[in-house]
């Protein structure tokens, strides 16, 4: 309790600065509405949320209090720190992700509308601020190694939404007939000295930047290395966390390389696959809903909600903690996870795992591995090789006629190397699966 109390004093100069800097964007876009926008009773309301930062929450942070200083409410925190503890927070986590960013994206044309992106973004660095008075929140999102991770979660977010708010005003412009945005501004610049001095002056506001960032913030270094002692947890730099977070589902080989190359080629063939003449140029989600929708799934919820797992969840011993959870080094889940062959072989059958004799040759070995993993072969041969027929001839058949048999086999198996995690994570959380195929002897699993 006492480190608590000192914690929230330590902290409330901050959390007062924090609560003017909200003031000042209040009070930046009331001027905007009422100059600009002629909105004046809009004006008047985000002006009103601006007075409540500087004249409520940034007195009051200024106090030192801890009494007084706005904290989040601990029923939340509660409840947030057992919604996303454990196995189960995983679940809960990547659940949660899928369906807000489907839900997101089903109400797109509410969402777009700049007072709720203003909204949700004073909600966003509201509870921010309030988590900040709790001491283990502090002691993960203002690490020096995660503060450039928070930043970047608000920058993904504001550029996501300004990305989907010009598609679906051309999306409306085009069901009136009207030509996308882009058309309208079409006029060409030179390089010099146009896009050189824009470049210039970015160059020097990061700089500037950069520089105060610098100074005002520690530079993340750690003692040196040592064999007797390393860093739990341990992890690797934020824009491998993603990565990381997959060698929890899959063999080192297949996460690290595999996959990773997959990314790769499927990136490099989009333009050899993509057949839709529609949407070149400009913004657009009605004219290209699949490419859309794959790569806002395969980025958003494959990639940065691993990474944000993997920086502010995943803790000692590579257990997840919620985000106001104190991380105990000393907290070990036991996790029994068997292979497909085992659930087969031992649960199914209660027999044990076929099992090449002492100095087999290497044909009779691979009859006894071919025996064992038959079950896990079969389902992933007809992942592979069975599923794309079908989906040519349902679902997919425009798409088959479209690009033909070579393209489609292609992208249907690039598709289906994607949905691969996710059936590769609810297995292990409903089922505890390890490994489709186990053979370990060859340093082959999957």
């Amino acid at each position: 309790m006492h480190s608590e109390l000192k914690h929230i004093t330590a902290v409330a100069p901050f959390l007062g600065s924090f609560y003017v800097v909200l003031f000042l964007l209040n009070a930046v876009m009331a001027y905007y509405l009422w100059h600009y926008r002629h909105k004046t009773a809009a004006a008047i309301f985000w002006m009103l949320i601006g007075g409540v930062y500087i004249c409520v929450l940034s007195p009051l942070a200024l106090s030192g209090h801890a009494s007084m200083v706005p904290s989040m409410p601990e029923f939340i925190r509660n409840a947030a720190d057992r919604a996303l503890q454990g196995t189960m927070g995983a679940v809960v986590y990547s659940s949660a992700s899928f369906l807000g960013l489907t839900f997101l994206y089903l109400g797109r044309r509410f969402f777009v509308k700049w007072w709720v992106a203003w909204s949700g973004l004073n909600l966003a660095l509201l509870a921010l601020g309030l988590s900040m008075t709790n001491q283990n929140f502090y002691s993960i999102a203002a690490k020096p190694d995660n503060v450039p991770i928070v930043g970047l979660v608000f920058l993904l977010g504001f550029f996501t939404w300004l990305g989907t708010a010009k598609a679906v005003e051309n999306d409306d412009r085009a069901e009136r007939g009207l030509p996308p945005t882009e058309k309208d501004d079409d006029e060409k610049v030179l390089v010099w000295p146009d896009l050189v001095y824009t470049e210039l002056i970015c160059m020097i506001v990061l700089t500037a930047v950069l520089l105060v960032w610098g100074i005002g913030l520690k530079a993340p270094l750690e003692e040196p290395a040592s064999r007797v002692k390393t860093p739990n947890p341990s992890k690797a730099p934020w824009y491998f966390l993603g990565l990381q977070e997959m060698l929890v589902y899959y063999d080192p080989w297949m996460a690290g390389v595999v996959l990773p190359s997959v990314v790769v080629l499927g990136l490099m063939a989009i333009p050899y696959l993509d057949f839709n003449p529609r949407g070149n140029g400009y913004y657009t989600i009605s004219q290209r809903q699949f490419s859309y929708l794959t790569f806002q799934f395969g980025f958003l919820v494959l990639w940065v909600t691993l990474i944000v797992l993997g920086t502010f969840l995943r803790g000692p011993n590579w257990n997840i903690f919620g985000p106001y959870e104190y991380w105990d080094p000393h907290k070990v889940e036991a996790l029994n996870n068997v292979n497909l062959s085992q659930m087969f072989w031992e649960n199914l059958l209660h027999r044990p795992l076929p099992k090449a004799p002492t100095g087999a040759s290497g044909g009779a070995m691979a009859l006894v591995i071919l025996e064992r993993e038959w079950l896990g072969i079969a389902l992933t041969l007809g992942y592979l090789v069975l599923l794309p027929p079908i989906m040519a001839t349902t679902v997919f058949r425009r798409f088959f006629v479209k690009m033909g048999f070579i393209r489609f086999m292609l992208m249907s198996n690039l598709m289906l190397m994607m949905m691969s995690l996710p059936i590769k994570m609810v297995l292990r959380w409903t089922f505890n699966l390890k490994y489709i195929i186990a053979i370990p002897e060859f340093f082959l699993n999957l």
